[in-house]
């Protein structure tokens, strides 16, 4: 006997969160008819299984202890269909920490002299992390400081 669309919202649900609107998609993706899945998610929004305010900041949070920078982290909420008014208030949940980029550099780098060119790559890959480039800027700088210090000691 196949399962009702609400069946398998709650399935879907047992294994993890879901934003209302990444919820809808999946049941259609999963057979349901659009109408049918839209209601079904915004009845789990009524019974309190789905919260996007809850989902997005968490989402938030999970990306950031990851190492990723503000705009990837707003990639990653528009890729899970999270409205875009809780997106701001997502990223005040965030834990501000302006060390992660250094840290990301840092564990690329391994401690050791960089020569240009490996800079340069290290610099693109922190900004697909999602760093805005002020912040790579400054990590690189910090870098290189520490570096000449541990070199000059």
């Amino acid at each position: 006997m196949p399962l009702s669309v609400k069946d398998r919202a709650l399935r879907l649900l047992e294994r993890r969160d879901y934003g209302r609107d990444e919820l809808a998609a999946k049941l259609v993706e999963k057979g349901a008819e659009p109408e049918e899945a839209a209601a079904v998610a915004g009845r789990m929004v009524e019974l309190g299984f789905v919260n996007d305010a809850n989902y997005a900041a968490m989402v938030a949070r999970h990306y950031a202890a990851r190492g990723y920078g503000e705009r990837r982290i707003r990639d990653e909420l528009r890729r899970r269909r999270i409205p875009r008014e809780l997106w701001d208030s997502a990223l005040e949940a965030v834990p501000e920490d302006g060390d992660t980029a250094y840290r990301c550099l840092c564990a690329r780098l391994r401690g050791r002299a960089a020569q240009p060119d490996e800079l340069r790559r290290a610099a693109a890959a922190l900004q697909r992390r999602g760093f805005p480039w002020e912040e790579v800027r400054a990590a690189l700088e910090r870098y290189k400081r520490e570096y000449d210090s541990q070199e000059e000691a």
